[in-house]
């Protein structure tokens, strides 16, 4: 009876990927990643704050209260995290705040991502002198050093959220080109290739019906981790003033403007610092579990 126990458990073990479609296949590898299921878990508590708290808090993030004794009040049942220099409330600010950081960051990753994806194909599958241009060109974009000429950018373009999305998407597209551009050059000799081109597929329906579907897995991977770093350069952006501008708040901004208040309220730069690294670790734990899921040689 306990060697039949055995057996049955090692069966159950044993249990093969044909017995899951791809996307049952990633899912199960996903969730016995540890380090992914912890990015997770940081992400539902961040995507539950920032969009279901403002339905249990609801104060306006840009009220003041007027005098001094309205300011840098201590936690309190009427402010649970306080208020700031201005008398405002500190956690409908962080709300509010934390909407914008995640907009951009998701606005510009996936925007970014797809710009990468089009030069990538367009330069794998055509070759020739159109990869020599656009791949140069790339390799142009990749020797800039990014972090300076974002903030030249942004204050030459203007300062506000659809500018910064710009800002980020100008500078965030090369890796995924060049990761495309790898993988088209790689599938477009494959046999399923050759048979579209033999039934006189267009070179747009090759590169969007067959080469495109199979970059997804990567471009989710790479959008993943992308949406932590464009919450990164919002912030860095938006701390040297350069960024989303008040009244509106961003976890950015809240720091730029409690820097000066770094000992007389150092809760000012706890608050979105503790949330911006939360969020940022959450999407890169998760990417990396789901890249890892995505590799079938690897054994989770």
């Amino acid at each position: 009876m306990a060697e039949e126990m055995v057996e049955i458990t090692k069966k159950r073990q044993k249990k093969s990927s044909e017995d899951y479609t791809y996307v049952g296949m990633v899912f199960h590898r996903l969730t016995r990643h540890k380090l992914a299921m912890a990015g997770a878990a940081m992400l539902i508590v961040i995507l539950l704050f920032v969009f279901v708290g403002p339905l249990i808090w609801r104060a306006d993030p840009n009220a003041q209260i007027e005098g001094i004794e309205g300011m840098f009040n201590a936690p309190s049942k009427a402010h649970p995290l306080g208020t700031d220099d201005y008398g405002r409330d500190v956690l409908a600010r962080m709300f509010f705040g934390g909407r914008i950081s995640l907009f951009i960051g998701f606005v510009s990753a996936i925007s970014s991502t797809m710009i990468g994806a089009i030069v990538g194909l367009v330069a794998g599958y055509y070759g020739g002198w159109v990869d020599n241009l656009l791949m140069r060109f790339t390799d142009a974009m990749l020797s800039m050093p990014t972090f300076p000429l974002l903030i030249a950018l942004s204050s030459v373009i203007g300062k506000g959220v659809s500018q910064i999305i710009l800002v980020i998407i100008v500078f965030g597209w090369m890796q995924d080109a060049r990761l495309v551009r790898g993988m088209a050059l790689s599938l477009k000799e494959q046999e399923y290739v050759e048979a579209a081109r033999a039934i006189g597929a267009s070179a747009n329906r090759i590169m969007w019906r067959h080469l495109f579907p199979n970059t997804l897995a990567v471009l989710i991977v790479s959008t993943t981790i992308g949406i932590g770093s464009a919450i990164i350069y919002e912030a860095s952006i938006s701390f040297l003033g350069f960024g989303v501008q008040a009244p509106f708040a961003s976890w950015g901004n809240m720091l730029q403007n409690a820097q000066q208040f770094i000992w007389k309220a150092p809760r000012l730069i706890i608050y979105p610092g503790l949330a911006i690294f939360m969020t940022v670790l959450g999407f890169n734990f998760f990417g990396d579990g789901l890249r890892d899921a995505i590799d079938p040689k690897l054994k989770l």
